[in-house]
């Protein structure tokens, strides 16, 4: 979102030179004081929509007010804080990604924390969902969430879509569940793997690193990423931004190892719970 809010920075900056103005005076024209100009060129201010039309017309440049606006808007609605998302509940959350997974074809997530969603057991999901329930959400509709995952599930794996999932081995022994539950859901997740739609890479603990682990993360097709965040849930949807996943994805599937490599190591997981 940062990158997002400076490109269009940089883009204000671009419209202001090319009409030949300085900032004073581009903030004389616009009526409000230099510093406000200052904020909005260094991307720490969000500039409103009738600051933009403002802008534009100071800088003879109307014709590019219905751009700016959507892209304001589109930088604005990249990133949910998990709170506001979840104020009425998980199920809701749940729920409203079921168009975007529905209309995806190639799903290419990489997990650094859990066990990614579409391969999760219902009990590992209730898991890790009463987690987060009893850390931020007011409402308790743990079971009603869990019955709309599983619902997402079934309607993902109809053939009609594939999944590339890249997850760290430390997801494997994290201890988000008890010891059977966990038990379960790696042998699960043996199941998944043979699936033709399903191909799996487990990136080694201590294997050489050209790339660093980073947050999780959901690429839908090449449309759209989202990030899931400690304090909220990231939108992309700039290609450019999308492409450096790509990369990244990619790096890391390097670093991964896949079929009886792969099962050997989830193997010897279920084999340390016991």
């Amino acid at each position: 979102m940062i990158e997002a809010r400076k490109a269009l920075a940089n883009r204000l900056v671009e419209i202001r030179k090319d009409a030949g103005l300085t900032g004073d005076e581009l903030s004389a024209r616009c009526g409000w004081h230099p510093a406000k100009t200052s904020r909005i060129q260094s991307g720490k201010s969000a500039p409103s929509e009738d600051d933009l039309r403002a802008w534009c017309v100071a800088c003879n440049a109307e014709d590019k007010i219905p751009d700016l606006i959507a892209t304001a808007r589109a930088v604005e609605s990249m990133y949910t804080e998990w709170r506001r998302m979840e104020r009425t509940g998980l199920r809701a959350a749940q729920e409203s990604v079921a168009a975007l997974y529905q209309r995806t074809k190639l799903f290419r997530v990489y997990a650094s924390r859990v066990i990614p969603g579409m391969v999760q057991t219902p009990e590992y999901t209730t898991a890790v969902l009463r987690s987060i329930q009893r850390d931020r959400v007011p409402v308790d509709d743990v079971e009603e969430a869990v019955v709309a995952r599983l619902e997402r599930q079934r309607m993902l794996f109809s053939g009609r879509h594939r999944f590339g999932l890249l997850v760290e081995e430390y997801v494997l022994r994290a201890a988000v569940c008890d010891t059977e539950t966990m038990s379960d859901q790696l042998r699960h997740l043996i199941t998944a793997a043979s699936s033709p739609f399903v191909s799996l890479g487990i990136i080694p603990t201590g294997c050489h690193r050209p790339q660093l682990p980073v947050e999780d993360f959901y690429m839908f097709d090449e449309a759209e990423v989202a990030v899931e965040l400690t304090s909220g849930y990231l939108r992309i949807t700039q290609p450019r931004e999308i492409s450096d996943y790509l990369h990244t994805f990619a790096t890391l599937g390097r670093m991964a190892v896949r079929g009886a490599d792969a099962r050997q190591i989830i193997t010897s997981a279920i084999d340390t719970l016991g």
